[in-house]
């Protein structure tokens, strides 16, 4: 498959702290990362989110093609939203973040959404360091 590198922007949550962590949307039992193509789409998207009681998201602008390989090495998915198209937040969110996982270790989940879709919150403190690594080395 060709993929063209060009600019889009991703959502980040806590952006330029050690608690930074890429938005995500679940895709059966991985995670895709949304790429925009316009910062109004993505804007747009981020404030539908906010309205879902998620905190604040920075739009960011990055290469494509920097989120593609972070995606290959973290084994995420990646779609982009082309300009002008409503991407619509789901419905159904995790009540827990990845990164809220190293700050709650000892308290349990706030709630049980669904057991097989929080499995991927179940990683260890070494991996999420490791993917926030890599995250921060794109940026």
């Amino acid at each position: 498959m060709m993929f063209l590198i060009m600019r889009v922007y991703i959502l980040l949550f806590n952006a330029n702290t050690s608690d930074e962590g890429i938005h995500t949307i679940q895709s059966g039992d991985r995670d895709k990362i949304l790429m925009f193509q316009e910062e109004d789409d993505a804007t747009r998207f981020a404030i539908m989110l906010e309205a879902q009681d998620f905190p604040e998201p920075a739009v960011e602008a990055i290469d494509s093609e920097e989120i593609k390989l972070f995606c290959e090495k973290a084994n995420y998915e990646w779609e982009i939203i082309e300009s002008g198209k409503l991407a619509v937040p789901p419905e159904k969110n995790l009540e827990q973040t990845d990164w809220d996982l190293e700050q709650d270790q000892d308290s349990p989940p706030q709630s049980n959404v669904d057991q097989e879709s929080t499995e991927e919150d179940d990683l260890s403190s070494n991996e999420l360091n490791k993917i926030r690594n890599q995250l921060e080395g794109l940026l």
